[in-house]
Formats: structure tokens, sequence, C-alpha cells
């Protein structure tokens, strides 16, 4: 049986593998699955990463009171976007 994760941006529960894993590298939040420590599970779409940013929903999962760089999580957001509506 597969784990299921809640996306931190919409709240909604879905299986492991079609959520992304986000992680505090530095000051930015990057998507990656196999770094070890606290990571926060969310779709991947734009709406769901502007509702985490908008509810600080990425200092929660993470337990931290840090303020984010996303730019690169937003490109990446995009990139699986788009990946996802070529399939």
């Amino acid at each position: 049986m597969e784990p299921v994760r809640t996306c931190v941006g919409c709240r909604q529960r879905a299986k492991q593998h079609e959520l992304l894993r986000v992680i505090a590298q530095g000051e930015s939040l990057v998507v990656d699955r196999e770094a070890a420590g606290r990571g926060a599970w969310l779709h991947p779409s734009r709406n769901c990463l502007e509702l985490a940013i908008t509810r600080l929903a990425f200092g929660r999962a993470l337990e931290t009171k840090k303020q984010f760089d996303t730019v690169a999580l937003t490109a990446q957001i995009e990139q699986a976007e788009t990946m996802l509506a070529q399939k």
C-alpha cells in the first residue's frame, strides 16, 4: 500500500507519487525526494503553491519561522506542470 501525504497548499490527501516533496535548502525551497530531514508535500500546481505561500504553510511544515525565496520552487512547479500537461 502506497503512503498517503497531505498537500500543504490545498490540504487534500493524495498518494505520495502524486505530490512533490519540498525541502529548505539555505534560503530557498527546492523539490527533492531523496534529501534527509523535514519536507513538505505539494501538488505540482501553481494554485497549490500560491495557497501554501499565502498560508505560510512551508514554515509550519518545515518547523521554522524563516522566510523563503520561492523563485526556484516556482520554476520547478511550472516545469512539472508543463511535463504533466504533455502526457
